[in-house]
């Protein structure tokens, strides 16, 4: 079967599905509360690799994250999808990658993401990870001070900009992070607890505002100021929201462009969405019915298999998704070999031949120390 009728038939069980969950939950909405709706914070950010191979060797033997689902983009699936987190993927420490070789590199500008926030467990971890990239040729440019916490900014091998921050000494973490893997190479003590949050370069930062603020309830916490770059980029103010309980996992950083209005473009090493969540299925389609009511194009919710996703573009030019906790990685895979071959969701589960016939071998790592490949 071709690609472009397995992309149809996709979308068709897509729509059909999340048309009769939608008219389910729907007739639930009543029960949800004020406090259920608020957004919990980050669920994951997919961005784009045009090396798989490589991509899978950087974040879990350099990064010592797990990688938790090895399947297809369910819109393209002659791509890779690729779902790296913490023990299990708990929502909240999910890095995602869609490998598209042929998509040229990232152009970063306005409608962009500048750089993805990960969360350390403390100070003290930093000074680890500064050892750690130093041996490994990682690309990095300092621990440095930004609104009370400490930050280390470096790139992966493609130029995906990357920030850990540790969380200050006496923060609250309301939200819980991810739980350390048992056979990461990386130390518990030290490593990555999921996200911590996202910096955005809004082409118009006071519509994009307007939407954190007054549609997805996002509230001002504090600011920092980035210093001027050697590319000639002046420093930049930089404000900090977050939603829901707030603190790491929950936060979202609107750098303010300071006159440079050039428009960047999703490529390999950028971030193609940014998806946060929410605990049910319920509150899931009571925010379809909010964004749908504050006039932004939301998609129908579309069944992920793994979760429910619905997407709307804010204003300024990035593309944003909200998803349910729920299900889950390990709905289909035994939660000690997650990542290890190709899983398929049930509705592509009959392509499966057609699937790997177009796809490149990509060698996995697994627990036992061997390489898998599907």
């Amino acid at each position: 079967m071709c690609r472009e009728a397995l992309a149809w038939l996709l979308r068709v069980f897509q729509a059909d599905v999340g048309e009769r969950f939608e008219a389910k939950a729907m007739s639930e909405i009543e029960t949800t509360t004020s406090e259920d709706m608020r957004i919990g914070g980050l669920h994951h950010i997919t961005a784009v690799t045009g090396n798989a191979a490589g991509n899978v060797a950087f974040y879990t033997q350099v990064l010592g994250m797990r990688l938790v689902k090895k399947t297809v983009n369910q819109d393209d699936v002659e791509a890779y999808h690729l779902f790296y987190g913490d023990e299990i993927g708990h929502a909240g420490t999910e890095l995602t990658f869609f490998d598209w070789p042929d998509a040229g590199p990232a152009r970063h500008g306005a409608g962009t993401v500048a750089a993805i926030l990960l969360r350390a467990p403390d100070r003290a971890a930093l000074d680890w990870w500064v050892q750690h990239f130093d041996e490994h040729g990682v690309a990095q440019e300092g621990i440095q001070q930004r609104a009370g916490r400490a930050v280390l900014p470096f790139s992966d091998p493609e130029g995906q900009r990357l920030e850990l921050v540790a969380p200050a000494e006496v923060e609250e973490q309301p939200v819980a992070g991810g739980t350390p893997w048992a056979r990461s190479p990386i130390p518990a003590a030290y490593q990555i607890r999921g996200l911590h949050g996202v910096r955005l370069l809004s082409a118009r930062e006071d519509a994009t505002l307007h939407v954190l603020t007054g549609t997805m309830g996002f509230r001002e916490t504090g600011q920092y100021t980035l210093p001027p770059t050697e590319d000639g980029v002046e420093a930049r103010l930089v404000r900090v929201y977050q939603v829901g309980r707030g603190g790491p996992g929950t936060e979202v950083h609107l750098e303010e462009r300071a006159g440079d209005t050039r428009l960047g473009r999703v490529g390999i090493g950028g971030v193609h969405h940014v998806a946060f969540r929410t605990p049910t299925s319920e509150t899931h389609v009571a925010w379809r019915g909010r964004l749908d009511d504050a006039g932004l194009q939301v998609t129908p919710v579309i069944d992920r298999f793994y979760f429910h996703s619905i997407y709307f573009r804010e204003p300024g030019g990035v593309l944003f998704e909200i998803a349910t906790d729920g299900p889950g990685f390990a709905t289909d895979e035994d939660p000690q070999h997650l990542g290890e071959t190709l899983a398929l969701p049930p509705f592509l589960e009959p392509y499966r031949r057609q699937i790997e016939a177009g796809l490149r071998p990509l060698p996995t790592p697994a627990p036992t120390g061997t390489t898998t490949t599907a």
